[in-house]
């Protein structure tokens, strides 16, 4: 049920090579012609992928020396295996991301695909590492006086501990000395258990504030919808090939695997926190709404290292993810990046993050940090300037140009997010969802207007000429709407969705964004095959449900409750806690199951058990009758109540259909 937005695979379809593909042809004046074949490249393609190549500064060697600078030792294995022998990660995956782009990439995403690949233990400055390239995620450790300072031990268990194993193989081996998160996302904390395998103990577990909260409850309500839309986002179930996935833009991929938490043993409160930790000084900065709702950077001064965490990293990041989220505040984010600007730039000999990898010399930290800062910032004033001159959110996005300095620094590029989504979020964020339009507020379902639009346009045969030429003459955002309401409409069959198909490639093809190139291909991966619904893994793991806080839980189950299932009457059913000390009531009708704390006075049910005998329940460990005779729940009432409750909790089909009816 439990399911986060990191969810991956990398399992490899079958693909046709773009060697083998071959244009269309028409047999007849009439006929419909066949869609281009997988992997085939489009005259408007090649030449948006040139003319980009020409815009910017490829051969620039800066990153490339940086991304190498430093370099210990690599993981010789062919793979991260989990506990079972299965691979995690393959070491060799993205090999082919090196020498000139194809036509199949947008050349500067293939830049940033090949800096990403590079793998291996660095060393950034003297006691100071980096572990990069096996996860989407970096692991930063520091030489602490008794042993190594792991900073965010990346996705899952499995990367964290080869991550950590690397280290001690080559540095020489030293306890954990201490664990610190810089933030509340999932590749960030994930792979606790794998440098801390036996929990904290005595070991300081230190996180930003309000961390325990944040970093289980984004995902828990609607964490199904995220993680369908999230496998499209990291590309999960193409091949990492030239024509699939080739990069995420904000790491390489994300790796399969068992996703662990260990909770935080101390919080930082806000403003800047100086605290030592085995014999290191640090300086925390408390950035909470900016990358994330729960997030600190931190400096060095003995080193004179700032640590941007995820707020500043060598992308443009996504002000809204692809896979779904609150909308961030891209002010309150511009203006974080400049406040430690001005507390840190002119002090730090190299900045250093949680993804990518660093820069060196005080000039550069701070050119890198104002290019940061002056992106966000550029998006949300140049958005609302629009939209305060009367633009709606589509419009508004249109009218954002490139800044004069992304021409020149790849470091604030939309790698991961873009300029026309984030200027949606933008929007979104003050405006909400709508334009302003009374046609747009309450519009018909997508299946319905799209067989209305196919009929007033003529018939599926027309609009799938329509679509066809605007295929052809290079106009593929229109043919991608054109075709769409014919898929929709559910008309023109399997040749109305490879021709979408084949739009979408083209897009994926041209698309700088890692996230926007694997959403296309996924789409267009679908529509010709259907759904890849297997070798997908479930990081739900017991640490990660044991900490969701029992109202966030209730609440999660309260949106899989089908109410039309349980009887007419109005009830209560009662729990006691008895690890936690907590006690809650659930009012069940035919419309709601809504939690609160504290006792109902007349329930139906009443249940006293552990929290962890409900995990038990409720993560599908145990069966309710097996931990009632074992005497882990104990029932007073009515048991038919509380069987309603529990027969009335849908479990949501991971793999629904998104782009297709």
């Amino acid at each position: 049920m439990f399911r986060l937005f990191l969810l991956s695979s990398a399992l490899c379809l079958a693909s046709c090579a773009a060697e083998t593909a071959s244009a269309p042809e028409n047999t007849s004046a009439d006929a419909i012609p066949d869609a281009p074949a997988p992997g085939f490249v489009a005259t408007a393609t090649k030449t948006a992928n040139s003319d980009l190549a020409k815009r910017l500064p490829l051969s620039d060697q800066q990153d490339f020396e940086d991304a190498s600078r430093g370099f210990i030792a690599a993981i010789s294995a062919p793979a991260i295996l989990d506990d079972a022998g299965n691979p995690v990660w393959e070491i060799a995956q993205y090999d082919f991301v090196t020498g000139a782009a194809p036509d199949t990439v947008n050349p500067s995403l293939w830049r940033q695909g090949e800096l990403v690949a590079k793998h291996g233990l660095f060393e950034v400055a003297p006691g100071l590492y980096q572990v990069r390239g096996y996860d989407l995620s970096v692991m930063t450790v520091i030489e602490g006086k008794t042993g190594w300072i792991v900073i965010d031990p990346l996705t899952n268990v499995e990367t964290g501990r080869a991550a950590l194993q690397l280290v001690n193989d080559t540095l020489g081996e030293r306890p954990v000395s201490a664990l610190l998160y810089t933030h509340s996302h999932a590749d960030h904390f994930g792979g606790a258990r794998g440098v801390l395998p036996n929990g904290a103990g005595n070991v300081p577990v230190i996180a930003p504030q309000h961390f325990s909260e944040e970093a289980v409850s984004e995902n828990v309500i609607a964490g199904n919808h995220m993680t369908r839309r999230s496998t499209m986002m990291f590309g999960s179930t193409l091949p990492r090939s030239a024509t699939g996935h080739v990069s995420s833009g904000l790491g390489p991929g994300l790796p399969r695997g068992n996703v662990s938490l260990i909770l935080p043993t101390e919080e930082l409160g806000k403003g800047i926190t100086k605290k030592t930790i085995d014999g290191i000084r640090f300086e925390f900065m408390d950035m909470a709404g900016t990358e994330a709702p729960s997030e600190f950077i931190f400096f060095l001064p003995d080193l004179k290292a700032l640590h941007t965490a995820e707020v500043a990293t060598g992308t443009f990041h996504n002000v809204l993810t692809l896979r779904g989220a609150k909308s961030r505040d891209a002010l309150a984010w511009s203006k974080g990046i400049d406040d430690m600007l001005s507390a840190y730039g002119a002090k730090s000999d190299v900045v250093l993050a949680s993804h990518h990898w660093p820069k060196w010399g005080t000039d550069r930290v701070q050119g890198f940090l104002k290019s940061q800062r002056d992106v966000y910032r550029y998006v949300h004033d140049a958005t609302i300037r629009a939209a305060n001159g009367g633009a709606g959110m589509v419009e508004a996005a249109e009218t954002l140009k490139e800044p004069e300095f992304l021409s020149r620094d790849f470091n604030a590029r939309g790698y991961y997010g873009t300029m026309n989504h984030n200027s949606k979020a933008v929007y979104q964020h003050y405006f909400g969802w709508w334009s302003g339009v009374p046609a747009d507020y309450h519009k018909l379902p997508a299946e319905q207007s799209a067989a209305k639009y196919v009929a007033a346009m003529g018939g599926s045969d027309a609009v799938l000429r329509t679509g066809i030429k605007a295929y052809e003459s290079g106009d593929f955002r229109w043919a991608a709407e054109v075709l769409n309401h014919l898929v929709f409409a559910a008309q023109g069959g399997q040749t109305a969705k490879d021709w979408l198909a084949a739009t979408y490639e083209q897009m994926g093809y041209q698309a700088e964004s890692g996230a926007w190139r694997s959403y296309f291909l996924t789409g267009a991966q679908e529509l010709r095959v259907g759904l890849v619904a297997r070798n997908v893994a479930n990081p739900g793991s017991a640490d990660v449900l044991r900490s969701v806080p029992t109202r966030t839980l209730l609440d999660a189950m309260a949106v899989r409750f089908d109410g039309t299932k349980v009887s007419n009457s109005a009830k209560s059913i009662n729990f006691v806690f008895t690890d936690t000390k907590e006690n809650f009531s659930v009012e069940v009708n035919r419309s709601t199951a809504l939690a609160r704390p504290g006792l109902a006075d007349d329930p139906a049910v009443t249940l006293t058990l552990t929290r962890t005998a409900f995990d038990k329940l409720i993560g599908r460990q145990a069966q309710f009758g097996d931990l009632q005779k074992a005497g882990e729940i104990k029932l007073r009432g009515s048991a038919v109540a509380i069987g309603e409750y529990l027969t009335a909790l849908d479990t949501p089909e991971l793999w629904f259909n998104i782009v297709e009816p």
